[in-house]
């Protein structure tokens, strides 16, 4: 189609179609951004945390008067816990993911190192608590029960090292690329710490952070006072284990009380509620803006339908068909839409840069861009699809009769 006529017309239009152009960019601009946003936000609430969510337990418990044995008060809650019929394993752990605590320690590869190789979350842990949380071991091995210790007795002996650690696979290919992580060096506090196994994946406490998620898994006991029971247990008997486990604890000392029992797939869906409800916020402003767009559409191509049913008139005496009519406002409506999307392109890059500066965001994927033009090329012309088959269909003799 010869698009001369086209765009002669627009040239006496130019502020309705003016219009109409930043309408699409500005849809464009913000539908894109706002369907990156989503994006990101639905990969943080889908982030893997390498355990076995469907069938953990999470209790805390804290002191209302002075305990004097707090290692021996655990192992006691352990072997209470680990003893509840339905529970297939317990165990002692200083925090978790999606946990209101969070401990972090930078690992160097040299001793004495000016600045850390990479900040990393570091799990201490009971024993059992790796087949507790369910983690895959990719290489090496677990612990020994020989190799634990407690974590009272580094705070008390300076003497007590710390041989070994394991790391998740993330951490170890971070700080050993290209070779395996087993049987490495690395330095935590004092001395070297030599790398016993791999497991897949273990989540920080605060995952998905700017400077990556790492962590590093020490075979260190904390007591109730510093960490928080973790047990594995039957899927459809969560609900009543969780009660049976806070009666059990408060009956072994009751001078305690069981601060936070959660399911953790509810911690889960407690941690990540700010970002559903910013997702549906968003879904709600793309929805909005494309309902406004499409309207807009409608509207201004009704407005010209009439304006220039005259010129359809002459076209129809003249030979024209209804197709060619019908292919005239779309093919035009093409051009607007395009000249918006081009425009809103550029604006969602500027916009992409603001998010990247004061949110911390990625940069916005080309492909993004592509999608948003097709979304938005498909809605105008769907948009215009009703007022030029109205346009289409007008008599020819109709239309000369009433000019």
């Amino acid at each position: 189609m010869d698009i001369r006529p086209i765009l002669s017309t627009l040239r006496r239009h130019k502020t309705a179609a003016a219009l109409i152009v930043i309408e699409i960019a500005l849809t464009c601009a913000i539908v894109s951004n706002a369907v990156f946003v989503i994006g990101n936000r639905v990969e943080r609430m889908d982030t893997p945390t390498g355990m076995v969510e469907a069938e953990l337990l999470h209790l805390r418990v804290a002191s209302i008067a002075r305990v004097e044995n707090a290692d021996a008060t655990t192992a006691q809650d352990l072997a209470v816990l680990r003893g509840l019929p339905g529970v297939k394993s317990a165990a002692i752990v200083n925090q978790l993911p999606f946990g209101a605590n969070s401990s972090d320690t930078s690992i160097n590869l040299l001793p004495n190192q000016p600045q850390p190789t990479v900040s990393a979350a570091f799990y201490l842990t009971g024993e059992g608590a790796l087949e507790t949380m369910g983690l895959r071991l990719l290489e090496g091995r677990h612990f020994a029960a020989e190799e634990f210790r407690a974590q009272s007795e580094l705070e008390h002996d300076a003497q007590v090292k710390l041989p070994i650690a394991m790391l998740d696979r993330a951490t170890a290919a971070r700080l050993f690329p290209g070779q395996s992580a087993v049987g490495q060096s690395i330095y935590l506090f004092d001395g070297p710490t030599r790398v016993v196994g791999i497991v897949e994946r273990l989540a920080p406490p605060q995952p998905l952070q700017a400077d990556g998620d790492y962590g590093v898994i020490l075979p260190v006991r904390p007591s109730y006072r510093q960490g928080s029971y973790l047990l594995r247990v039957d899927p459809a008997q969560r609900d009543e284990l969780l009660k049976a486990a806070a009666t059990a604890l408060e009956g072994v000392d009751s001078r305690r009380v069981v601060t936070d029992k959660d399911r953790f797939d509810q911690m889960r869906h407690s941690y990540f509620q700010q970002d559903r409800w910013m997702a549906g916020l968003l879904v709600a402003v793309c929805v909005l803006l494309l309902v406004v767009t499409a309207f807009g559409i409608v509207g201004l191509a009704s407005f010209w339908v009439q304006q220039r049913t005259r010129m359809i008139g002459v076209r129809r005496a003249l030979g024209a068909s209804r197709g060619q009519i019908l292919r005239y406002f779309q093919t035009e409506n093409l051009l607007l839409t395009s000249i918006g999307i081009v425009l809103g392109m550029a604006g969602a890059f500027a916009i992409n840069q603001l998010l990247m500066t004061h949110y911390e965001l990625p940069r916005l994927p080309w492909v993004v861009l592509p999608i948003g033009a097709l979304v938005l090329w498909g809605l105008g012309q769907v948009a215009v699809l009703g007022p030029a088959l109205r346009a289409a269909a007008l008599p020819p003799v109709v239309v000369m009769r009433g000019a």
